[in-house]
C-alpha cells in the first residue's frame, strides 16, 4: 500500500501544475490568494504551540478506530505524542485548511475526524462567529481535543462523539444550507460516497467540500473519482493530500491537479 502510495504521489509531481499552468480565472485566484498563500499569520502561534505541547505529551489513551485505520501504527493504546506525530494534519495543511475556511466565510463548518483538534482548531480561529460542529469517533481521543479547546480558549465548537455514520445525517438535517465540510475520516470508499451524497441535497454554489486523504488507498481513489464526475460538481482541485469539491453555477466542469507540498 505505501509503495502505491508513493507511486501515486510521484505521478501527481509530473502531471499537477501551479498557478501559472492554471486557466481558469476562479482557480487561479483561489490558488494565488488562498493555496499559495505562505505568509504568516497571528492566529497559527498559538495553536502551533498547543501543537508542540502534544508533541511532548507521553500520557496514553486507548484508540477507538470505527474507520479504516492507521498506516502507521494499529495498536490500541497509543501515547497522545505518538497521535500527534503520525495523524496530525501537518502545519502546512492544517493553515490551508484555516485559509480555505476564511476564504469561505461559512457560517457553520463541519469536520468529520476530530483527532487531537489541531485543525478543529484552525477552523475556530478561521472564523470566530461561524459554528464549528466536528465529530470524533474516539472518545479518549476526542477528550484530549476537548481539553485543547479549552487551552486555547476556543468557544464556537460543538464536539460530537460517536458514530460518523449515525451523528452526520442528523447534523446534516439541521442545516438549512452547507457551507463548508471536511470529510477526514473512515477512508473507506463506501463510507466516503455515503458522506458526499448525504451533504448533496444541501449544498449550494458557495458550498465548498474537502476530502482528506484521496489517494490513500484503491477505494479512496474510485471514490474520488465517481466524486468528480458526480454531474452536480463543476470544479474540483486535487492537492493530492485532499481534494476540493465545488458546485459553481453556470461554470464548466473541470478538474485541475495543483501542486502542493505538504
Amino acid at each position: 500500500m505505501i509503495i502505491q502510495f508513493i507511486t501515486d504521489y510521484l505521478k501527481h509531481r509530473l502531471t499537477a501544475k501551479t498557478r501559472h499552468g492554471t486557466h481558469s480565472p476562479f482557480v487561479y485566484k483561489l490558488a494565488d490568494e488562498v493555496i499559495y498563500d505562505f505568509t504568516d499569520k497571528s492566529e497559527y502561534k498559538n495553536i502551533e504551540a498547543q501543537r508542540k505541547k502534544l508533541f511532548n505529551d507521553d500520557s496514553i489513551i486507548t484508540v477507538t478506530d470505527l474507520g479504516a485505520g492507521s498506516l502507521l501504527n494499529k495498536n490500541r493504546t497509543k501515547k497522545v505524542s505518538e497521535i500527534a506525530k503520525n495523524a496530525l494534519k501537518s502545519p502546512r495543511l492544517a493553515k490551508l485548511i484555516y485559509r480555505l475556511a476564511e476564504n469561505t466565510k461559512p457560517e457553520t463548518a463541519i469536520e468529520l475526524g476530530t483527532c487531537l483538534g489541531i485543525t478543529t482548531a484552525y477552523l475556530s480561529k478561521s472564523n470566530p462567529e461561524a459554528e464549528i460542529i466536528t465529530i470524533e469517533g474516539c472518545p479518549e481521543t476526542a477528550e484530549v481535543a476537548r481539553k485543547n479547546f479549552g487551552d486555547l480558549e476556543l468557544d464556537n465548537i460543538e464536539l460530537h462523539v460517536g458514530n460518523f455514520d449515525l451523528i452526520l445525517p442528523d447534523i446534516i438535517a439541521k442545516q438549512p444550507t452547507l457551507d463548508f465540510v471536511y470529510i477526514d475520516g473512515n477512508h473507506r470508499k463506501e463510507a466516503t460516497l455515503n458522506y458526499f451524497k448525504w451533504c448533496l441535497p444541501k449544498v449550494t454554489e458557495n458550498s465548498l467540500l474537502i476530502f482528506d486523504d484521496i489517494y490513500w488507498s484503491k477505494g479512496m481513489k474510485e471514490a474520488w473519482a465517481e466524486i468528480k464526475n458526480h454531474p452536480e460538481v463543476t470544479v474540483t482541485v486535487d492537492l493530492f493530500w485532499i481534494g476540493l469539491v465545488y458546485f459553481k453555477k453556470g461554470q464548466a466542469k473541470e478538474h485541475f491537479k495543483l501542486k502542493f507540498n505538504q
